[in-house]
């Protein structure tokens, strides 16, 4: 694991190739402080910063083949790196290392781009073909780890986090006004913008090409849509189970300390129970609380530790709500407004402490149907015709804001592809309910629109399936490993997934939506797979988030954070109406409604924005030790 950057094509630039790169490097230290590798020849620079996690002594980067002519880094994990490492060495390569790395190059040799489809795992790399003068760049199937590029200066850069382009003097810094629209809207800025116009995210499944003939060509090459399969349910629930531990046990290859997020849900709970029963030694597992009942899940974590015995550490913790948003806004590179990455970035600060890797159950719900969403749209129909969803819609308008059947008319004006929308996206127009500006909600377009390419793509399926491919497209590489990837690289703490592996995805996205979603509860196959591995408590829980009392916050200790957006030339106001803000926040105050998501995507907004214009975002990221008191401490024998 670790970060990378590097450029292709700056030959004007070649002689502080070397001080670009350097400032490139150290703005992701973060992501890798046990090491820094460098390689500059002139118009070419590849440049990483590692963390040790498989042979530490031997697994430097860049690394290259037997004469050097093929050179790659890499951040990630190669989960059949021993697999492939012995077919290698079995056709005559030599390798020099035992690190996963090295069997992308001789991959490369002998399969060219294609060597994508051999790799099991998730990653990010980028590989120098000397003879070709050619760059090659690649992201994993779902976009676990990222990967973003700038085309500029006769050539191309790439870089794990943006901060690393913002190190550079010359990187262009004009935000992306419909990227700032889609983060309003969904909280996150979908690929393949980024918030900056001149840069790019590599979509998952995707590799990039450079060369000077062709300049920049990007191809798909991993698709998560699958036909329905005919299995029977106890097939299923077989292959399941089967396909979890095949997925678990890859993800164990490890060289350093390792362990687990543990929730006390159905995914963590999964993930930890298939480690313990493949281990050798306890699984270490981490949970963190709150003082509030209602967002407290170390209770459940601990029962759950405690049935299936593991090295359980909990920390139940009072924030400083105020410190820690300024330190998690700063630690990611785009505006993000999942308030869930507070958690994520505490328990990751927690579990660094102790280990260096741990895996996490992140996946489920798109894979299984878990999310409370779904069941709830698939018991809905939609109006027909067109004609008299326009006329709700029109009706629905016109209504004052707050007026009774206002937004039952605007929700029934909607097709059932709309609807779902709106469960994950917030209108930007103001005579929706949205504050964007007028030409930023022109810009960002209709709630219909905004998800209809992934949804066209998935249209051979039924609609459960249509929701949870879309998910998958976008709000899991854009949201879900976004949040985990950056709250835990923070900490230079390695997260990994394995509900994702491809294999499990493919197998999961085939099956037919009656074995996920029964009598309107859903991961009907997963409950199946794992009943008797996990604690009976599990199964009967009902879905609990991963949050925090951010509502309560609002209207308390952080009251004065919304006040002072509402005052006049905070930096939002470029892109949002003052007057709709000020209305979400006296509706959010007076308790009529809870708007607590879309005032921290206002907040989320206004502090990156303050942070871009000091220049602190193209700071390495990190925290320190002033984030909470802790409440109560405590490891389960």
């Amino acid at each position: 694991m670790c970060g990378i950057v590097g450029h292709a094509g700056w030959d004007e630039r070649g002689r502080q190739a070397g001080g670009v790169l350097g400032r490139m490097c150290e703005a992701i230290r973060h992501r890798g402080p046990d090491e820094e590798g460098r390689l500059d020849r002139g118009g070419l620079a590849l440049g990483m910063r590692r963390l040790s996690v498989i042979d530490p002594s031997g697994g430097s980067q860049p690394i290259g083949n037997e004469d050097g002519s093929v050179q790659v880094v890499f951040n990630g994990e190669i989960y059949n790196f021993r697999e492939l490492r012995a077919g290698l060495m079995a056709r005559g390569h030599r390798l020099a290392t035992r690190s996963d790395t090295e069997t992308i190059v001789h991959l490369y040799e002998e399969h060219g781009d294609a060597l994508v489809h051999h790799l099991r795992g998730m990653f990010a790399f980028a590989l120098w073909d000397a003879r070709r003068e050619r760059l090659l760049v690649a992201r994993d199937r779902v976009g676990i780890k990222p990967l973003y590029y700038w085309t500029g200066n006769g050539g191309v850069a790439f870089a794990s986090e943006l901060r690393a382009f913002l190190a550079l003097d010359d990187f262009p810094r004009q935000l992306d006004e419909v990227a700032v629209a889609q983060f309003l809207a969904l909280g996150y800025v979908p690929d393949p913008r980024s918030v900056f116009r001149a840069a790019r995210k590599l979509p998952p499944g995707h590799t990039l090409v450079w060369d000077r003939a062709g300049g920049v060509r990007i191809e798909r090459y991993w698709t998560p849509v699958r036909d329905e399969r005919k299995v029977g349910e106890r097939e299923a629930v077989d292959e399941l189970r089967r396909l979890i531990d095949e997925s678990v046990l890859l993800h164990l290859e490890s060289d350093v300390p390792l362990g687990a997020f543990l929730s006390g849900g159905i995914d963590s709970s999964t993930v930890v129970a298939s480690m313990a029963r493949q281990m050798d030694r306890r699984v270490r597992t981490f949970s963190i609380g709150f003082g509030e009942a209602a967002f407290n899940e170390a209770p459940h974590a601990a029962a759950v530790a405690r049935a299936i015995g593991t090295e359980h550490t909990e920390l139940i913790l009072r924030p400083d709500a105020d410190a820690l948003i300024d330190d998690v806004v700063r630690s990611f590179d785009e505006p993000f407004a999942d308030s869930s990455a507070l958690p994520t970035y505490l328990v990751s600060r927690l579990a660094r402490q102790h280990v260096t890797v741990a895996l996490s159950g992140d996946g489920g719900d798109e894979l299984f149907g878990g999310y409370t969403r779904y069941t709830e749209l698939l018991g809905r129909s939609e109006v027909k015709p067109a004609a008299l969803r326009a006329a709700l819609g029109a009706v629905g308008r016109r209504l004052p804001f707050g007026a009774l059947g206002r937004n039952r008319l605007l929700d029934l004006a909607r097709t059932r592809r709309g609807r779902y929308t709106a469960t994950v996206a917030r209108a930007l127009a103001q005579d929706e309910g949205g504050v964007a500006r007028p030409e930023l909600a022109r810009l960002g377009g209709s709630l219909d629109d905004l998800l209809a390419a992934q949804f066209e793509e998935a249209s051979g399926r039924d609609l459960l399936t249509q929701m949870t491919l879309v998910d998958l497209a976008t709000y899991l590489p854009g949201d879900i490993l976004t949040k985990v990837d950056r709250a835990s690289m923070a900490f230079s703490l390695e997260a990994r997934v394995p509900l994702l592996d491809h294999k499990l995805v493919e197998f999961a996205v085939s099956l037919p939506s009656s074995l996920k979603v029964r009598d309107g509860v859903g991961k009907w196959v997963l409950r199946q797979a794992i009943t008797g591995l996990v604690p009976p408590a599990v199964l009967a829980r009902p879905k609990q988030g991963f949050a925090v009392p951010i509502a309560h916050w609002f209207r308390d200790e952080l009251r004065h954070r919304i006040e002072a957006l509402l005052r006049p030339g905070a930096r939002l106001y470029e892109y949002v109406e003052p007057e709709a803000v000020r209305r979400v926040a006296e509706e959010h105050w007076s308790g009529r409604r809870d708007h607590a998501e879309m005032l921290w995507r206002y907040l989320v907004l206004d502090r990156w924005l303050a942070f871009l214009e000091t220049g602190e975002l193209a700071l390495p990221s990190g925290a320190g030790e002033h984030l909470f008191d802790i409440v109560d401490r405590a490891r389960t024998a």
